[in-house]
């Protein structure tokens, strides 16, 4: 959505007013098995990647191509796949309302219906179309799920009780937030609970889909996205990715294997724009991870449809284009799986919004995208940077981290500073041989590094 981050709190008293509470956590509600029957379409994907394997991509179907359609993506499938991408993840592909509708074209998050297509984007067969071509090239495919809120136009909204009211008995937005577009569901109603989630279902069997990335999921309870995975869990054949926008520790409990990496996306700009200490780098990175359950991860970023559309470009927000590739090293490289937003690749410096088209330019910046892709493929060719333990010698203004796994070991070296430093390598580093990973040339470690603005080395040796 626009910025769960950016919410005021102002509004919490007034939820105590509020006559349809959100939560059931105290009150589950179980799904009643009256559920609809769907046929399956196509053949379940099977090389959905573990993971710690994904490399995923955003696609803001506005903005990706002049048509603004699914055939502008199908058209790019191969360029997509040879950037190393293995997951493509579709913002909302359903009817945008337009009763009190934001913004010049209304925005994707404000669904009128969640089992129709978007008829600026295409037809269910041109998505069909999409989702199978994707897996002939070996991606998966999954959809931005909108549980939290519906338009105001949603057929939904005839059953009063599916959604939050004030004392007065009127539905209203979401609380705490601006977003007048939409109005606010009522998790405590459990037909509502099994129409979503049949919902889901249904794109599931009818598109073939490979999961979901749930917005805003900190602001639907628990206890509904655990419905949603035992009922997701039932359908046969199935390995579901399940990605939540948000940053609690249940949604690790709930069904999510992923959720985001807020803490370490806001630490990377304080270091790169407001130049605060690369060592503080270190505790987030820690924090994301503790007592994280095996094979689950943080997803990383430098940028995503939010931070695009309202904060700025990573080439903004980091110092140029060199800056945004240091903070995009920092990011993918140190933990996380890795999440790239259409067009950062190009080094787009201009904003992306989401409201309205504003067409990606692929000509621009090859030797941008060719970097893009070289780093994709070495942190993806290399098992030591998706689960190797991390070791860290951080300085003010230099990134510096070992990973190991078996007998690899790998030394990450990043300037985050837009001027040349010096860097003294730890004693058990000097005096080493490495291979260096974006050159494929052999690198001698003396004790001494310099690295010249925003530069960075990835370096491996058997041990």
């Amino acid at each position: 959505m626009t910025g769960l981050r950016k919410l005021t709190l102002l509004f919490l008293p007034i939820l105590l007013f509020i006559s349809g509470c959100k939560s059931g956590e105290n009150n589950p509600v179980e799904s009643t098995g009256n559920e609809n029957v769907f046929i399956q379409y196509g053949t379940p994907f099977q090389a959905v990647p573990e993971t710690k394997d994904i490399v995923m991509y955003e696609i803001n179907q506005r903005a990706f191509s002049a048509s603004g359609d699914f055939r502008g993506i199908i058209n790019r499938l191969d360029s997509i796949k040879a950037l190393g991408i293995n997951v493509i993840w579709l913002m909302p592909v359903f009817p945008i309302g337009e009763l009190k509708s934001a913004g010049e074209m209304g925005s994707p998050y404000s669904v009128r219906n969640y089992r129709e297509v978007n008829p600026e984007f295409g037809n269910l067969a041109d998505l069909r179309e999409l989702v199978t071509k994707a897996h002939d090239r070996g991606m998966a495919v999954i959809l931005d799920w909108v549980a939290n809120h519906t338009a105001w136009d949603n057929p939904w909204i005839s059953n009063k009780d599916w959604y939050t009211q004030d004392g007065a008995g009127n539905i209203i937005h979401p609380q705490g937030t601006n977003w007048l577009d939409v109005a606010d569901l009522n998790y405590s109603n459990a037909e509502m609970r099994k129409a979503m989630i049949n919902a889901m279902k249904y794109w599931v069997y009818e598109a073939n889909i490979d999961g979901f990335r749930c917005d805003v999921a900190d602001m639907v309870p628990a206890d509904f996205w655990k419905q949603v995975r035992d009922s997701l869990a039932g359908i046969p054949g199935r390995k579901l990715i399940m990605l939540a926008e948000g940053s609690r520790w249940d949604h690790f409990t709930s069904g999510f294997q992923l959720n985001y990496a807020w803490d370490f996306y806001g630490k990377l700009k304080d270091v790169f724009r407001a130049g605060q200490s690369a060592a503080n780098l270190k505790s987030v990175n820690i924090s994301e991870y503790d007592f994280m359950p095996a094979g689950l991860h943080k997803l990383r970023f430098t940028t995503n449809h939010d931070e695009s559309a309202w904060d700025d470009s990573p080439v903004n927000l980091f110092g140029g284009l060199r800056g945004s590739m240091a903070a995009f090293v920092t990011a993918i490289f140190m933990r996380g799986v890795p999440l790239v937003y259409a067009g950062q690749e190009t080094g787009r410096s201009a904003k992306t919004p989401f409201f309205s088209r504003s067409p990606i330019d692929w000509n621009a910046n090859p030797e941008i995208v060719n970097e893009y892709r070289q780093l994709l493929n070495v942190r993806s060719s290399n098992e030591v940077f998706k689960q190797g333990s991390v070791e860290y010698m951080l300085t003010s203004d230099v990134v510096c981290f070992t990973r190991k796994s078996g007998n690899q070991e790998a030394l990450v070296i990043v300037n985050v500073r837009n001027r040349a430093v010096g860097f003294t390598l730890n004693q058990s580093l000097q005096n080493t041989l490495w291979k260096n990973l974006l050159t494929g040339a052999d690198y001698s470690a003396g004790t001494q590094i310099s690295l010249g603005n925003y530069e960075y080395l990835i370096l491996l040796r058997t041990v």
